[in-house]
């Protein structure tokens, strides 16, 4: 879940990242000593100051979604490293806000020894469905 409406309903960012140049402890998007860093994003629904993507990578840079949405304007709710402010309504629902609202649906990867490609999927977490709920309720 990220802040604000994204113009297009789907989109590539294909931007390099590295350590940031000033804050050791965050990533940055530079041409600088960076790694290509690839991330698919699609809409999967718009609400009133926020957008709920699906996100696919195609690399696994440190941070690699918390930077690409940052990058785009649209860093990730709850995000207290690359978000610049929290808006009213993470401050009204604080206990759904334990960290940044990102969550690994489905994890498909290859086993390194056996070459196996192997599939994890793990539901919403509660949090994330309240929220959802909550949001949602504006649009009835």
């Amino acid at each position: 879940m990220v802040y604000g409406n994204i113009k297009n309903d789907s989109g590539t960012v294909n931007a390099p990242i590295a350590r940031h140049p000033v804050d050791r402890k965050k990533m940055a998007v530079t041409p600088k000593n960076s790694k290509n860093a690839l991330t698919h994003y699609k809409v999967i629904m718009e609400y009133d100051g926020f957008t709920h993507l699906g996100l696919r990578l195609e690399t696994g840079r440190t941070h690699q979604i918390r930077v690409h949405m940052s990058h785009l304007g649209h860093a990730l709710l709850g995000d207290e490293v690359y978000a610049s402010t929290k808006t009213l309504f993470e401050k009204q629902h604080a206990p759904l806000f334990d960290g940044q609202i990102l969550h690994a649906k489905r994890l498909i990867l290859t086993h390194p020894r056996t070459g196996e490609r192997m599939t994890f999927e793990c539901p919403l977490p509660s949090n994330f469905e309240k929220l959802i709920e909550l949001l949602n309720k504006q649009y009835e």
